[in-house]
């Protein structure tokens, strides 16, 4: 018998090395996945004084936030990948609705509604812990099979995994 638990942890953990091996500025800024399932990726970006864009009111940047979003929402494009392929951001549009909370964590939650051979849609928010409350609202397409070659964790995916990627 497969315990889910156990699968979790290993696709979170698998989802952890892909994303901060193949996205240095994602590293760089520290992102953490939260979860990652078939269509779904959330994570988290923790407030520190060398992201906030206005030091007079401690409010993070918009950099970081962008680069959370896209990221969260290219890694709900990738859980729905049955096979590892190089894809793009190909538009993003943010809406901020308010500032983030200076010294709290923002988390960012990404779905993949819609995939087709060659484009993925995706919407996405980011907030405080509560999704109905949120900081930004993202759109965001996804051209499949771009030019470029696979990087080495996208490579081993299905064995570094074990397992398939289930809901």
């Amino acid at each position: 018998m497969v315990n889910p638990l156990a699968d979790r942890e290993q696709r979170l953990a698998f989802f952890q090395m892909w994303f901060s091996d193949t996205i240095p500025h994602s590293k760089a800024l520290g992102i953490r996945i939260v979860d990652a399932r078939r269509g779904f990726a959330s994570m988290r970006l923790d407030w520190r004084e060398e992201l906030v864009g206005n030091p007079e009111t401690g409010v993070l940047a918009g950099g970081p936030l962008t680069a959370l979003l896209d990221g969260c929402c290219g890694m709900s494009v990738a859980t729905l990948l049955k096979e590892p392929k190089p894809f793009a951001t190909l538009d993003l549009r943010i809406d901020y609705v308010k500032p983030a909370t200076p010294g709290q964590a923002v988390i960012a939650e990404a779905e993949c509604y819609r995939i087709t051979r060659s484009v993925a849609f995706t919407r996405a928010f980011a907030h405080h812990g509560d999704a109905k409350d949120p900081i930004a609202a993202a759109a965001g397409t996804f051209m499949l099979g771009t030019k470029g070659e696979v990087t080495r964790p996208q490579s081993i995916g299905r064995e570094a995994m074990g397992l398939e990627i289930k809901p």
